[in-house]
């Protein structure tokens, strides 16, 4: 056999120099290096609930485990149990019917969404709306899927709401889908029906798609609302929602989205190409998750969130930012004081030396180089630490 001498080069896929590592891939690293060394890094970073489910989600997804004819392959659209709790879900808490045979997708979480959304919607080379600041996973995968992303601005003299005066003087030729987020991640906005009521006239004039992220209306929130309350809404546009949030369930990858029966139609035909149905215990239990009481939501949503808020705000008083007292959701989101260059500046400083990993806003946008957002999801007493080591910073 003749040696080959010549060197093995493989090149990746041209899509990946259009996106780098995501931010918190890289940065998680970082930190799990320095507690490594001992450090002890606090992390006030990442929006993911550190409290549990319902004790009867847990209860009814071990329930199902044991059953020996629950391993097998599930339907890709769901099972009917979970699709009617989800519709059960928007009558109950939005007053939105939706017909669960075609009206609702479950997902496997919004980020899974995101992509049977644009591949569904948008062909290489259209058009996407995205939110500056915004989740920065609707400027990735638009990418990595060849649209071109066209920002539109979220300001804080505007309450972070879009400038419906900028969007009509755009060039709007090509765009196929528009992505929000209400109430908005990261800056906490709460969500307006006068907002809702102008994003459908303007998908209706323009012929384009609104898609609203939706999985922080019970966080901090006592009156949670939907884009689909809005009149003709289903006809022109989808909404996600997530049990991450809302129900405890982030590892569990459990969502949905809503709409008219053929944007649904379309979206499960990618779907049903790519992945099959979640397992059975999940969907179940996802299922049982959906009764629970409202006592559980304002236990877990409302009262645990609000304790840990007001710590959040006395870290931003003693870093120096300023902040709308009026957010909801699992974040705290402040812009910084003057003497720092960029939110990183003070971002690396208080990781460095205080040993508390916080977002520096720029991940999200331009519009967010002057901010940081400070997460919830940490136990009261690593809120009251960090609050300790910041001041011990600042001395």
């Amino acid at each position: 056999m003749t040696e080959n001498n010549q060197p093995y080069s493989i090149r990746p896929a041209d899509r990946l120099s259009a996106v780098s590592e995501y931010y918190f891939s890289r940065k998680l690293k970082e930190v799990a290096g320095l507690n490594a060394e001992g450090k002890d890094i606090i992390s006030l970073a990442i929006g993911s609930p550190d409290m549990p489910p319902s004790k009867a989600t847990v209860d009814k997804l071990c329930e199902v485990a044991r059953q020996d004819d629950a391993h097998g392959y599930q339907p890709t659209m769901g099972t009917p149990e979970l699709r009617r709790a989800m519709a059960g879900f928007y009558e109950r808490w939005y007053g939105v019917s939706l017909d669960p045979q075609t009206e609702i997708q479950p997902l496997i979480g919004s980020k899974e969404g995101i992509l049977h959304v644009t591949l569904a919607f948008v062909n290489p080379g259209d058009k996407v709306l995205v939110p500056n600041p915004g989740y920065p996973t609707y400027t990735s995968l638009s990418k990595i899927l060849g649209a071109e992303v066209v920002n539109y601005s979220l300001n804080e003299n505007d309450g972070w709401q879009p400038d419906f005066d900028e969007l009509e003087g755009m060039d709007l030729t090509g765009v196929r889908l528009m992505w929000t987020n209400y109430p908005n991640m990261p800056t906490g906005a709460p969500a307006r029906m006068e907002t809702y009521r102008r994003l459908v006239d303007f998908a209706r004039r323009h012929g384009i798609v609104v898609v609203n992220d939706n999985p922080y209306s019970f966080i901090l929130n006592d009156n949670p609302v939907s884009l689909l309350q809005v009149e003709g809404a289903k006809d022109c546009c989808i909404e996600f929602n997530s049990m991450s949030k809302s129900h405890n369930m982030p590892g569990w990858r459990v969502g949905m989205c809503a709409s008219n029966a053929t944007f649904i139609s379309w979206i499960l035909k990618i779907k049903s190409n790519i992945d099959s149905g979640t397992f059975r215990g999940i969907q179940l239990a996802a299922a049982e998750a959906y009764n629970n009481s409202d006592e559980w939501h304002r236990r877990a949503n409302i009262d645990t969130y609000r304790r840990r808020r007001r710590l959040a705000e006395l870290i931003m008083q003693e870093l120096g930012c300023e902040y709308d007292a009026s957010q909801v959701g699992m974040f705290l989101w402040g812009r910084i004081p003057d003497q720092y260059a960029d939110a990183e500046e003070l971002t690396e400083k208080v990781l460095h030396e205080a040993r508390v990993f916080i977002t520096p806003g720029f991940i999200f946008g331009s519009n967010g180089g002057r901010y940081v957002r400070i997460s919830l999801c940490a136990k009261d007493e690593k809120m009251e630490e960090t609050l300790e080591r910041i001041k011990d910073m600042t001395k």
